[in-house]
């Protein structure tokens, strides 16, 4: 798929790796739907030229379908790239008691429910464009899980449960879009230079990269973009999860 003159809608576009691919696509020449909160906005000041700003939550409806539209209105929608997501950690049980419900329930709906309500809704806006070629190809969801998914470390139940749900998604999601001509993957990161990483300590943030085997240092935003990017040229790759680690394997803790 090429991504010149495309429309695409990224999620946590206002920083981290949703704005390193919306600016990817957007020097690919895509037209590009960001969605993140207000907040996310007013923090990252004025958006790259070409971007479409939407302050909204992924968990609502009404904010994606408000996104679909006007990605819709830009041109015709090829791509969703989900990258909104939050990190939270807590134990089962420890000294401060049993793990807190709404706690866990938060990470769940932002990280798995929101990325279903892109997915759906994105799907829709997608299956409705004419095909752009002769196999019936129409676009592409990307969608973002971690590798927490595999080796969630202690402390990371929220997440990682999160994140395993995304992961699973990919194939049954794939297979579901087939028969419209959408492909459906997703990229499980290692440890990225993101800004969720900035509240860390340097000795935490040392010992992250003291499990990473090549290239032993943090992941870049842009090489997700990278990613995502060729992952749109390769149209036979599809129902996939594709691990960017480093050849991390996350130890306990």
């Amino acid at each position: 798929m090429q991504i010149n003159g495309i429309s695409a809608i990224v999620t946590g576009a206002a920083s981290g790796l949703g704005a390193a691919t919306a600016q990817a696509l957007l020097d690919g020449g895509a037209r590009v739907v960001g969605i993140d909160l207000a907040a996310g906005w007013e923090r990252a000041g004025q958006p790259p030229a070409g971007l479409t700003p939407i302050s909204g939550d992924v968990r609502e409806p009404d904010d994606v379908a408000a996104a679909v539209a006007a990605a819709t209105e830009a041109g015709p929608l090829r791509m969703a790239v989900n990258c909104a997501g939050i990190v939270a950690g807590a134990r089962i049980l420890s000294r401060k008691g049993v793990h807190d419900l709404e706690a866990f329930s938060r990470v769940i709906t932002i990280n798995l429910i929101g990325t279903f309500n892109v997915l759906r809704l994105a799907a829709e806006g997608i299956a409705a464009t004419e095909p752009y070629d002769d196999a019936g190809s129409r676009g592409l969801i990307v969608n973002t899980a971690s590798v927490a998914a595999f080796d969630g470390q202690i402390g990371q139940i929220a997440y990682a449960a999160s994140k395993g749900g995304v992961a699973a998604m990919t194939l049954p999601a794939a297979r579901d879009l087939a028969q419209y001509g959408i492909r459906v993957m997703t990229i499980a990161p290692g440890v990225l230079d993101t800004p969720m990483m900035a509240a860390v300590t340097d000795e935490f943030r040392e010992a992250l990269v003291a499990n990473v085997p090549f290239p032993a240092r943090f992941g870049r935003p842009d090489e997700y973009a990278a990613l995502v990017a060729s992952i749109a040229a390769q149209d036979y790759l599809n129902g996939e999860v594709i691990r960017l680690d480093g050849a991390l394997r996350m130890p306990p803790r």
